[in-house]
């Protein structure tokens, strides 16, 4: 049976990009096989999506020490229809920002143990520029989670 792996993203600057193009590459690794990918823009994703996916990947700029208003937005729109219907479920984080990303991984890591989601990797915080290792890292991820569905 078809795991599905729900990618939830706000992506608009090149370097937010980037690490979407990354993480979705490692979803779909070689090693992989029963899992779907499911990539979304946040502003997009219903809860629909959110309840019928086996696993969560989050992607968001850090803006002004938070999550970006589309992530927090799909957050807002899922939270109390996915409560109790989600708990237990894998998911994993990415952040950017220009200087800082603690506030905004810190914000997600709120809600998502308020959706009692089980963290299966290590938050990717990522500041500035994205190089090949970062690149490396955020394919790590997306592999990580898929990994985590396969049966």
């Amino acid at each position: 049976m078809t795991k599905t792996l729900l990618v939830v993203h706000h992506t608009p600057s090149p370097a937010t990009r980037e690490l979407l193009e990354a993480v979705l590459a490692g979803t779909h690794d070689p090693d992989i096989s029963g899992v779907a990918v499911e990539s979304k823009p946040a502003l997009a994703a219903t809860v629909t999506d959110m309840l019928g996916a086996d696993g969560y990947l989050f992607g968001t700029t850090a803006n002004f020490g938070y999550m970006s208003g589309a992530l927090k937005h799909f957050f807002d729109t899922v939270y109390y229809p996915s409560l109790d219907h989600v708990a237990g479920r894998p998911y994993g984080l990415w952040v950017h920002g220009n200087n800082d990303t603690v506030g905004a991984a810190g914000a997600v890591d709120k809600i998502v143990a308020g959706l009692a989601l089980v963290k299966a990797a290590d938050v990717l915080e990522v500041t500035g520029v994205v190089d090949g290792g970062v690149r490396e890292r955020a394919y790590e991820l997306g592999g990580t989670l898929a990994a985590t569905l396969m049966e």
